[in-house]
């Protein structure tokens, strides 16, 4: 840990050099970049300038403690001993989970797909639930949303929608919404009063830039057609919806949701980017390609990672056991105390890792 500590400031001294440097302040992407890096590096100082004072009072008191011969001196030693004891574990605690290693991806921001599995259209209207519940839990974190590319159904369900988000931290903390998502609850179309069960996968990708992933132009095909809405209805009479193939992977995106074809074309190139990430990423990692099919799955509704229990208003995220009576709270966006749950416990795994 102290070696941990003194290489971060080590590090900060750097940058606070490099950002002085008059050409790195006219350069303002690099300038954000390093206060960026500095402002999560100090949080780690500070926290790490915390336990160290904390860790040396408990060693004075003991050693005042180890010389003390008045009885009701020592009971006072012993007590302020016993409360330091608390202080340095808890202090220590917070600081490993900051010293935990970050998965470089973390702060990417992130394009996400969700799909209508089993259910019918009770699974498609409880994708667009998961949709406006992410979009609402976006705005409340100061994230930005723009929707790609969208397969809505007439009864206002969404058999498909793939949308951006950006921020801070983005990846993550949404990087775990992966996976099947079951819903129980009396569909809107359900006129006996009968509890259904249905099914949506998330899958979650890190959005990638033009420099990070090679797109040879001899591997795309691109086809423009015209944009079609719910029914076969003409969304606009111009050619502006664009399907890209990437001919040596077969992987193929269609984007229609812009009047613009240009538009959609460079929407179709950011997913695109983001699925060959994922796949070189599954590729070169056997285990995160095995941990994304089974969070990802078919979409069959024995497969699951988390429960939407609509009568109960329960959520149950089965991965860590945590249950929590506020779905009607949770389903407004108010995710807090479920990512963060999943966040530690992400971290927890990471540190033991780590030390292992």
């Amino acid at each position: 840990m102290t070696q941990k500590l003194t290489s971060i400031r080590e590090r900060l001294k750097t940058l606070d050099t490099e950002a002085s440097d008059p050409a790195v302040v006219r350069d303002q992407t690099r300038y954000r970049q390093i206060m960026k890096e500095r402002s999560k590096l100090a949080a780690i100082d500070d926290a790490g300038k915390q336990y160290e004072k904390a860790l040396a009072e408990l060693e004075d008191t003991r050693s005042m403690l180890s010389q003390e011969k008045d009885p009701e001196l020592r009971a006072l030693a012993e007590n302020e001993v016993s409360e330091l004891e608390k202080k340095v574990e808890k202090l220590k605690s917070d600081l490993d989970k900051l010293l935990a290693p970050r998965d470089p991806l973390a702060d990417k921001s992130i394009i996400m797909e969700i799909r209508a599995g089993t259910g019918g259209e009770e699974a498609a209207l409880f994708a667009a639930d998961l949709f406006r519940m992410y979009s609402r839990y976006a705005a409340n974190q100061g994230w930005t949303v723009e929707v790609m590319s969208e397969n809505a159904t007439e009864l206002g369900g969404m058999k498909e929608i793939v949308f951006s988000v950006a921020g801070d931290s983005v990846y993550e903390k949404l990087r775990w919404e992966s996976g099947v998502h079951r819903v129980q609850r009396v569909p809107a179309t359900e006129s006996s009063g009968r509890i259904h069960t249905s099914a949506v996968t998330v899958a979650v990708l890190p959005e990638m830039e033009e420099t990070e992933i090679e797109i040879k132009p001899e591997d795309l095909r691109i086809d423009v057609m015209r944009s079609g809405g719910p029914g076969g209805q003409c969304v606009n009479t111009t050619d502006s919806a664009v399907r890209i193939t990437h001919l040596p992977t077969g992987i193929v995106v269609h984007c229609q949701d812009e009047k613009s074809q240009i538009k959609n074309k460079a929407k179709a190139m950011r997913i695109l980017r983001a699925r060959l990430y994922d796949l070189e990423e599954a590729k070169a990692q056997a285990e995160r390609s095995a941990e994304r099919k089974s969070q990802v799955g078919t979409g069959d509704r024995s497969e699951r990672i988390r429960t939407y229990n609509f009568p109960q208003n329960r959520l149950t995220d089965h991965r860590i056991d945590l249950t929590l009576y506020k779905l009607d709270l949770i389903m407004e966006g108010e995710m807090d105390e479920l990512i963060d749950a999943l966040v530690a416990h992400a971290r927890q795994q990471a540190l033991a890792e780590s030390i292992a």
